[in-house]
Order: structure tokens, then C-alpha cells, then sequence
């Protein structure tokens, strides 16, 4: 009877210990590090009994100095030791099956995957040069964010770095951890996929917005991200947009993803799409007529490149432009006129085209004429004169005062700085 009171008075007190250390550490690292372990007193020392080395190690470098306070407020020392080592026994850790293997399907770089793979553009120069800064461990960061539209090269930005690092590098898509985060939960090693995305120099999530909705698995992974941190490991994340506009991540997950270094990938300009065709061997002449009609998506470039390579190797012949029309007639744009581009303007501006071409002179209508006068100066190689052809028959000199209004308001107009240049970037 004794032998049952003293055993239950040290659970009590085994409770108030674990409830003291929940009350100096943030939530998500006390239920992902130390609620798990087991824990008794033995010789006056409180021992906390982590999985594998690799856990006791990491609590013992990120949670020794608040781990051992609270011991010192209940008289104890602290001894922070391997399961299999404790010098007595302790019940087993929570979801433990004595067998933590954990052995994912990673995807691994190809050796050739450096940076002269990737095409840099002056709009791409400053995250190309933050990817190679933390590549060597040069970096004043240790988090890179990384967005932009599909096909714009993030994902093979973050290929580069793996591939200049020097140390372990563990890479998934964000679909690929919370599948593998599953696994380890109902096969009972949750353990070791900690242990696996923890022990590595470099972790790269491709695609974060994978993980949007996914309440577990965003938990997980942003814990993740803080003990990488706070180890002093790199941590790369891409996404197709910015943290703050990530749907499906509350205000506090955003603000974990943007904690580091953000920066956007531009996709690529019709120079880029260019160099990409001539390195997959197409003639310059060629590459430079389909980069001006091929989408600003480098996924889309490299199949159009690897579409006209096996016509070449399967047929024995060359490629030339009218070939290439042909054979690339699924995947070539349209060439838009400027009456094309000022019919789409119109729609976009709420406009109609018979308007925009008389003789109304409404606010609204005379600042979308404007508009158009501008975006057809910047889109084509037009002269004044046959712009104005375009917007009804507008003189030289109404066309010049439309441009100079206009350039006049984008100064202190962002937004219609904005939406001008994606006129422009439209109508080419």
C-alpha cells in the first residue's frame, strides 16, 4: 500500500515538473520535443529520456537551459539521456513502436544541376545571387523563400542550391511531407521523420502552398522550420506567391514563412526563352521567332525544345520556322495585331471598341484612349501616327499629349503603373 501511495505522489509530482517546463516554452516545442519523452526522478536527477541521439542531442542544445531551471526549482539535476542508456525503467515514449525506421522515397538532384543551368534575367539577379550566397554558407540568412508563377524556375533555383551545397541536403514537395508526415503517424515513427528532416545541412520544401488546409501538417512543418533555425540550419521554401497571400495559412503561418529572406522569380522574357531553345540546339533564328510566340513558362519552353529535338532525331531533318509552325501549332500563340490589342484593352477597361473610335470625349473614355495610345507605343514598334490610326484616327500631337499625360500620372500612380505595364507585357 506504501509501495502504490509513493508511486502515485511521484507521477503527481513527475505532472508538475512536465506542467512547469509547459509554462516557460512555446506550445509546439513542448508538445513536439518534451511531452513525448519519458521522464522520472532517479538519484536526485530529473532524466528525461529522448528516442535516439539525435533527439536528446537537439533537446539538449535548444531546450538544456530551460529544462535544467525547472528541475533547479524542484531541487533536481538534470540528466537528458538515450532510451536504451537510462540506467532504469522507464515506461515507453508515446507512439513508440520499438522499431523507428524511417526510410521516405527522396527525390535527389542530378549531379548536373548548377547554376549555369539556370537562365538569369536583370529582373532575376538578386535572388539568384541570395541562392548562391546561402549555397556557400555565406548568407547573412538562414531562410529563403522563393515564389513566383509556374514555370518561372523556382523550383530549379532550389535544385542549384542543393546541388552547390556541401553538406546533407533533404529535399520534398509539399505534398511529399504531408503524405510522409501521415505515414509516420499511423506506422508509429514519427520520431524518425522528425529525426530524418532534422538531421541535414539544407531542407528544401518545393511548393509550400501544398500544404494549404492541412492543420497537422502545417503544425508539424512550421515547428520544423523553428528548430532548423534555431540550430542553424538553411531552411528553402518555393511557393507560387508571396507568404501574405498564401490561402489556407493563418496570419501567424505566414509570418513563420516570411521570417527569412523573401524573394520573387520573375518568369522568363522572350532573351530567356530565347537562350533555352538555342541550348537544346534549335537554330537561333528559329529560337528567337518562337520565343516571341511561345507562353512566359519555362515548363512550356522546355517541352516546345524537347518537341522540335525529337522531331530532328526521328525524322533526320532540320527545323526551320514554317516547320516549326506546324509542328509547334498547338503550343505557338497567336501574333495579335493592334486592332487585336485594342479590342482586348477595351473589354479589360470596361470600354466598348465603337467608343474608343469615335468622337466621345467622356472622362472615363478619353483616359482609356490614353491608356491604349500608351500601352500600342510600348508594345509595338507603331510610329505616333499609326497609333492614333488605331483609337479612331487620333492626330500625331494628340497621341504625344496622351503619352506625356499619362507617363505624368504613373509617377504618382502606382496602381496605374501596374496595370499599364501588364498591358504591355500582354499585348507582346
Amino acid at each position: 500500500m506504501q509501495a502504490q501511495t509513493a508511486a502515485k505522489t511521484q507521477m503527481t509530482n513527475l505532472e508538475i515538473i512536465k506542467g512547469a517546463i509547459a509554462a516557460k516554452m512555446d506550445s509546439a516545442s513542448f508538445t513536439s520535443w518534451i511531452a513525448p519523452l519519458a521522464m522520472d526522478v532517479v538519484d536526485g536527477n530529473l532524466v528525461l529520456c529522448a528516442q535516439n541521439q539525435f533527439s536528446a542531442d537537439f533537446i539538449t542544445s535548444v531546450h538544456k537551459t530551460i529544462l535544467a531551471d525547472v528541475a533547479a526549482e524542484f531541487g533536481l539535476g538534470l540528466d537528458i539521456v538515450v532510451r536504451n542508456s537510462a540506467t532504469r525503467a522507464i515506461a515507453p515514449i508515446a507512439n513508440d513502436n520499438q522499431a523507428q525506421v524511417y526510410a521516405p522515397v527522396v527525390k535527389t538532384v542530378a549531379d548536373s544541376v548548377n547554376f549555369d543551368s539556370f537562365i538569369t534575367s536583370d529582373e532575376n539577379a538578386f535572388v539568384v545571387c541570395a541562392c548562391k550566397k546561402l549555397a556557400t554558407g555565406t548568407a547573412p540568412f538562414t531562410q529563403l523563400f522563393i515564389y513566383g508563377v509556374a514555370g518561372c524556375g523556382k523550383s530549379l533555383l532550389a535544385d542549384c542550391i542543393a546541388g552547390a551545397c556541401a553538406g546533407r541536403v533533404v529535399k520534398m514537395s509539399g505534398a511529399q511531407f504531408v503524405s510522409e508526415f501521415t505515414r509516420s503517424l499511423k506506422e508509429h515513427n514519427v520520431f524518425a521523420f522528425k529525426d530524418f528532416c532534422r538531421n541535414c545541412n539544407l531542407f528544401i520544401l518545393d511548393d509550400v502552398q501544398a500544404l494549404a488546409g492541412k492543420k497537422a501538417s502545417t503544425e508539424e512543418f512550421l515547428q520544423l522550420i523553428v528548430d532548423l533555425r534555431n540550430a542553424g540550419k538553411n531552411v528553402v521554401l518555393t511557393a507560387d506567391s508571396a507568404p501574405s497571400n498564401l490561402t489556407g495559412f493563418d496570419r501567424h503561418s505566414q509570418g513563420v514563412l516570411a521570417s527569412g529572406l523573401v524573394a520573387d522569380v520573375a518568369a522568363p522574357n522572350a532573351h530567356v526563352k530565347t537562350v533555352i531553345l538555342q541550348r537544346a540546339g534549335v537554330k537561333a533564328d528559329v529560337a528567337s521567332a518562337l520565343a516571341a510566340r511561345v507562353a512566359n513558362d519555362g515548363h512550356l519552353v522546355a517541352g516546345v525544345a524537347t518537341k522540335i529535338k525529337t522531331y530532328v532525331d526521328l525524322m533526320g531533318a532540320d527545323v526551320d520556322i514554317d516547320v516549326a509552325k506546324r509542328l509547334l501549332a498547338d503550343t505557338l500563340t497567336a501574333v495579335k495585331t493592334p486592332n487585336a490589342m485594342v479590342r482586348d484593352m477595351c473589354e479589360k477597361l470596361g470600354v466598348s471598341y465603337d467608343a474608343v473610335c469615335g468622337n466621345g470625349r467622356s472622362r472615363n473614355l478619353v483616359f482609356a484612349r490614353q491608356i491604349m495610345m500608351v500601352v500600342l507605343k510600348n508594345a509595338t514598334s507603331l510610329s505616333l501616327v499609326e497609333i492614333g490610326n488605331f483609337v479612331g484616327g487620333r492626330d500625331h500631337a494628340t497621341v504625344l499629349y496622351a503619352v506625356k499625360q499619362i507617363e505624368k500620372q504613373k509617377a504618382t500612380d502606382l496602381v496605374l503603373a501596374a496595370q499599364i505595364e501588364q498591358f504591355i507585357a500582354d499585348c507582346k
